[in-house]
This record gives structure tokens, C-alpha cells and sequence, in this order.
């Protein structure tokens, strides 16, 4: 996906999670929304800075990139949710284009989806959507196990 794209997804996870994690639609969540999404939004821009240097979508689109980020907070106390974005950069690379990301770069084998348009198609926006509303939901659910847990088990009767 293109620049767009990105910036489209990750403004959107943003708000989507501000929500996710403080759903009452108040100050609180309205905070949750620019403490997540500002970060969220530079990690999703962050792979592409391949393109001015390196070989696009293998220096900066693979896993020890990620683990780095993921990482960073723990060391440094700072960058949290920056991950999240490259994370989520990932995720529409690989769901949304027909190519796919170098993901143990220099190994130089692209893994992808056997779906997508190409960057240029028509529908990258409504892929993008659509692998935006995915993320949300796997969100959704791993904030929400606990809850999704109890539920289930109550529903089978063991609670």
C-alpha cells in the first residue's frame, strides 16, 4: 500500500483503539486516542523509509525491525506504541498488496497473502478498510480475552 493507505490505517487504529481500551467516549478516551494514535501513526510511516535507502519493503519491513520496536519501551522507556504502527504496516502490506514483505530480510523471500490489489488498484482503500476493521477486531479481542473467557464459559455452563 501507498502512503495513504498507512496514514488511512493507522489514524483509524488510532481512534479504534482509544476506543478499544476506554470505550466510554469521554476525556479519557479522547486522550487514549492521541497518546495511541500519534505514535501508532509514525510507526506506520517508519518501513517506508526504506524507499530512500536500501531495498523497499526488505530493510525496514521485517521481523528484527519489529522486535527493536517492540523492545525500545522496555529499555528506553519511551516509544510505546510506536510497534504497534509498523505492526499494523506490516499487516496491510502483507493482507492488502499481492507482494509480499522479506520478513527475515536479508533472507530475501517475500511472504504474503495470496489476496490483495496491487497499490495502484482502485480498491487499495477499501482493502485498507477492510484490513483496518480485521485489526480492530484482533484488538478487540486480545484487550477483551478476559471478558470473552468468562463468557464463553459461561455460556457452555461451566461458570
Amino acid at each position: 500500500m501507498n502512503r495513504k493507505e498507512h496514514v488511512m490505517n493507522a489514524a483509524l487504529l488510532g481512534i479504534g483503539l482509544g476506543y478499544v481500551l476506554h470505550p466510554a467516549g469521554d476525556t479519557t478516551t479522547f486522550y487514549t486516542i492521541v497518546e495511541v494514535g500519534v505514535p501508532v501513526i509514525l510507526g506506520a510511516l517508519f518501513p517506508d523509509v526504506d524507499t530512500a535507502f536500501g531495498k523497499h519493503r526488505k530493510t525496514l519491513h521485517n521481523l528484527p525491525v519489529l522486535a527493536l520496536f517492540y523492545v525500545f519501551p522496555m529499555v528506553f522507556g519511551n516509544l510505546q506504541f510506536v510497534w504497534i504502527g509498523i505492526l499494523t504496516h506490516y499487516a496491510l502490506d502483507m493482507l492488502g498488496s499481492k507482494r509480499g514483505l522479506a520478513l527475515f530480510y536479508p533472507y530475501e523471500k517475500e511472504f504474503g497473502a495470496p489476496f490483495g490489489v496491487s497499490v495502484s488498484s482502485n480498491y487499495a482503500m477499501m482493502v485498507t478498510l477492510a484490513v483496518t476493521a480485521f485489526e480492530l477486531v484482533v484488538a478487540a479481542l486480545f484487550v477483551n480475552r478476559q471478558f470473552l473467557v468468562h463468557t464463553g464459559l459461561t455460556a457452555v455452563g461451566i461458570q
